[in-house]
């Protein structure tokens, strides 16, 4: 791997990719004396449930304008469904973790912080399906044929999603797609076995699932790649040098809002004039307006009056967090060398990445999606690798059920059939004096720390009049 600055990043897996970044106007924080006069009798104007991207950027935001921000946290930590941890004595990434020039916000907040990047290093070759099993092809050879089957996937992409950032531009086009699961667009295709098996864990793995996952999903975010596979391929490359725990940090120093760790939150209740947040450990808050900054799978555990809007219900329900999401690191003795590793849907292990060759071993990133799956247990990620490197000996692991953590109740967004055209315009929108963000309710890059920025931003805008009144 390689530490670089903006200015300078590697040659790596991307290709050749034009960096874009994007100019961001200087804020000035405002202190308190210098906002409204007329203020309430409570202590805060604005209380943000959730410290994770969308919650400490919708606080800076906050403060940027001389209000008084509480964090409430469910965690002993920062970050939501990012955390930045070790393994074997290396830095590891438990969720969230890689960023990209065409993520403008959080590529200008890394520029900002004055942060350095890793480059992820190019594999030297890949693993993918064959007729009788797995074999070895060079990354020209298996990203290119990979690439002409999700062009081929993508065709409607251009569109269906003319302007990616405004993802209801075309509506009517859109409805006309919506409905279809991932696996409903692979049946239609009509590709042959070996290249459905190329294709299917490209794209039903991402949505747990083909048949879970929305076709338009997938497509939105081909568009935001500008409907080109090279520039897909790339957006996984590169990482904050400290760590996404450290970028959280530093965001969080300049919002200078009070933050209280473990306090999960119980109930919500906004009587129209005032909102009260108080924890399951009988801590009550009271401010002008809140924002609720979980993600959508976890709406569903806090009891809000008056009650969640219908959408709200249905897309907590429905879930748009991967359900089953797991990541796994793992420390591999093995033939396999710097390879990168693609399996078909259904299989226990989605992907295999090369991170970091030893001498007698290499680390590698996984996914799963697969619930039988415990991926600390080195015995079952063994008998799961071993499916497709059959001399595979897992030396250690570490992993991330992020499906079985109660603060998030599934991983990375990705949405369910119908829910773009169906929910999506209604749950961004306030409910009162409460607003919510969260990368599941991005307009743009929906399950990236990119869309929890963006969220974080649009909540902050909405609650600012009420604490002015």
């Amino acid at each position: 791997m390689s530490n670089t600055t903006l200015s300078g990043l590697p040659l790596t897996r991307r290709g050749v990719l034009t960096a874009v970044t994007a100019a961001a106007a200087a804020h000035t924080i405002l202190r308190p004396s210098q906002a409204s006069a007329t203020r309430r009798r409570h202590a805060y104007d604005v209380i943000v449930v959730g410290a994770g991207f969308a919650g400490i950027t919708a606080a800076r935001d906050l403060r940027r304008k001389g209000l008084r921000v509480l964090i409430l946290e469910a965690r002993n930590r920062i970050g939501g469904r990012t955390w930045t941890s070790t393994f074997q004595g290396e830095q590891v990434e438990m969720g969230g973790v890689w960023v990209d020039p065409m993520q403008t916000h959080v590529w200008q907040e890394i520029e900002d912080q004055g942060i350095g990047l890793v480059a992820d290093p190019a594999a030297d070759r890949t693993l993918f399906p064959t007729a009788t099993g797995f074999g070895y092809f060079s990354p020209e050879e298996a990203f290119g044929r990979q690439g002409e089957l999700l062009t081929q996937f993508c065709e409607q992409a251009p569109q269906v999603f003319s302007d990616p950032t405004d993802p209801m531009a075309q509506a009517d086009l859109l409805r006309l797609v919506d409905s279809y699961s991932i696996r409903d667009r692979l049946n239609a295709m009509g590709l042959s076995t070996l290249d459905e098996k190329w294709l299917s864990g490209a794209t039903g793995g991402l949505g747990g699932g083909s048949d879970r996952g929305a076709y338009t999903q997938f497509l939105h975010w081909w568009a935001l790649c500008n409907y080109n596979a090279e520039q897909y391929y790339g957006i996984n490359t590169y990482r904050p040098a400290g760590g996404m725990t450290g970028l959280a940090q530093a965001i969080l120093t300049e919002a200078a809002a009070d933050l209280r760790l473990n306090s999960p939150v119980r109930s919500i209740t906004d009587n129209g004039r005032e909102v009260t947040v108080r924890t399951r450990a009988g801590m009550s808050y009271t401010a002008s307006s809140v924002v609720v900054a979980v993600p959508v799978n976890v709406w569903k555990t806090i009891d809000f009056a008056p009650g969640l809007s219908l959408q709200r219900r249905r897309a907590s329900s429905e879930t748009f967090g991967v359900p089953g999401a797991q990541k796994l690191w793992l420390r591999l003795r093995t033939s396999l060398g710097n390879t990168y590793v693609h399996t078909p849907d259904g299989y226990p292990v989605d992907t295999l990445v090369p991170i970091k060759q030893f001498a007698d071993s290499q680390l590698m990133v996984g996914f799963s999606n697969d619930p039988r799956l415990n991926v600390n247990n080195v015995a079952q990620v063994e008998r799961a690798v071993r499916l497709i490197v059959p001399d595979a000996r897992v030396l250690a692991v570490k992993g991330q059920n992020w499906g079985a953590d109660p603060y998030a109740r599934g991983g990375w967004s990705f949405r369910r059939p119908g829910q773009l055209t169906g929910l999506l315009d209604a749950i961004q929108r306030p409910q009162g004096r409460i607003s919510f963000a969260t990368s599941d309710i991005a307009s743009g890059w929906s399950g990236y720390v990119e869309g929890a920025i963006e969220s974080g931003l649009r909540a902050a805008e909405q609650v600012t009049h009420y604490a002015f009144r």
